[in-house]
């Protein structure tokens, strides 16, 4: 089983900057999985945001953070990032993090993802 943790959320003004982490423990091949970051606003479904493949020499983003998102990774450390800058109040959202456990599903679609963590909330104020 893996369990993915996430932190780094917060407050923080529109055209601010917040770096999120996520370390993963447990029964996972972390260097030979892509990670990838979602987003849930309340009312809303959860969207992609972000994805990079186990050995981080490719990355994918939604069209809305592209130039505004960095996802990397440190195999070393388990551990995913999404930098986050020139924010918008917009991107309020809870953001998870999630491994990806089904190589042939899209990278951009959530039900590639079998492990999640629990989320951490972002909050962007205006």
């Amino acid at each position: 089983q893996v369990q993915l943790v996430e932190s780094g959320g917060g407050l923080v003004q529109a055209g601010g900057s917040l770096r999120l982490s996520c370390v993963a423990s447990g029964r996972t091949i972390f260097s030979s999985s892509a990670m990838g970051w979602f987003r849930q606003a309340p009312g809303k479904e959860r969207e992609f945001v972000a994805a990079i493949i186990g050995s981080g020499g490719v990355t994918y983003y939604a069209d809305s953070v592209k130039g505004r998102f960095t996802i990397s990774r440190d195999n070393a450390k388990n551990t995913v990032y999404l930098q986050m800058n020139s924010m918008k109040p917009e991107y309020t959202a809870v953001y998870y993090c999630a491994q990806k456990t089904f190589p042939l599903r899209p990278t951009m679609g959530s039900g590639g993802y079998g492990s999640w963590g629990q989320g951490t909330q972002v909050t962007v104020s205006s």
